[in-house]
This record gives structure tokens, C-alpha cells and sequence, in this order.
């Protein structure tokens, strides 16, 4: 016994289109020098009661490459990915990794101390460390009961 299906026009043009924005996608990033995945630095925020900590994974870079500011309630990392050796291209096989300049500045949740703030840079990862100022803290209220 077989099944009858009714036929969806539609259905398959909003396949077709779909595949065709994907292909658009794929191609105008490559022309760009971007992939998908290429964001850097990949970068994880959370608050703390007292800070906002950031975490910033950029391998193989060095600290003296970072430079990192704050302007209002934005944090701009910026920096320079620097290729170890200069190899013709021909003789790569696979080349994944990406090199040059990059800026990435992204909204914080709360106001900050920026005087206060620090930075570490340990195996890669790039940890700060930004003071809420007192104005966003969370204040305890004890209701007294009478």
C-alpha cells in the first residue's frame, strides 16, 4: 500500500533558499578571510557579587601584543596575531590558523572601576578581573520585623 503525500511547493522553495543563503554565506566569508568559526578572541563574561570577569582564549599570543581598554560601559580587546615564520604557501597542506590585527568590543552588564581592574595571561587565556562599581553592587536589606 502507498502513501499519498500532498505536495508543498513552498516547502521546497524555502529548502532551496536556505541552501542558497548558506552557499552566499560560506562564499562572502571566505572572500572576507573569515570562517565561521574564526572569532578572536572567544571570549566567556561573568559576574561575580563584587566583579565582572572576563576570559579571553587567545593562543599563541604574548601579553606585550594585548592592549585592552574600557570606554564607557564597551571593553575593546585589540591585538596582533604574529605568524612565527614566513613558509611559501604552496607547501602548506592545511592552513587554519589565522594571523593579523584583530578588535573585538563587547557591551559589559554593569559599570566598572577601570583603575581597579587586572589582567593575567597564563597558557593562553586572558583573564580580567573589573570591579563593579559601588552603584551596580547588589546592597542586602534586612527587614526587621516589629
Amino acid at each position: 500500500m502507498s502513501n499519498i503525500v500532498r505536495w508543498d511547493p513552498f516547502r521546497e522553495m524555502m529548502s532551496l533558499r536556505q541552501m542558497m543563503n548558506r552557499v552566499f554565506d560560506e562564499s562572502f566569508d571566505r572572500q572576507l578571510g573569515r570562517t565561521e568559526d574564526w572569532s578572536i578572541p572567544s571570549i566567556d563574561m561573568y559576574q561575580t557579587e563584587k566583579d565582572v570577569i572576563v576570559k579571553a582564549v587567545m593562543p599563541g599570543m604574548k601579553p606585550e601584543d594585548i592592549q585592552i581598554s574600557v570606554t564607557g560601559d564597551v571593553l575593546t580587546l585589540r591585538g596582533e596575531v604574529k605568524k612565527e615564520q614566513e613558509i611559501k604557501e604552496a607547501n602548506y597542506h592545511l592552513q587554519e590558523r589565522h594571523f593579523g590585527s584583530f578588535s573585538r568590543s563587547i557591551p559589559l552588564p554593569v559599570s566598572v572601576v577601570t583603575d581597579q581592574a587586572h589582567a593575567e595571561f597564563e597558557n593562553g587565556i586572558l583573564t580580567l578581573t573589573l570591579p563593579k562599581s559601588e552603584v551596580d553592587r547588589p546592597k542586602t536589606i534586612t527587614v526587621k520585623v516589629k
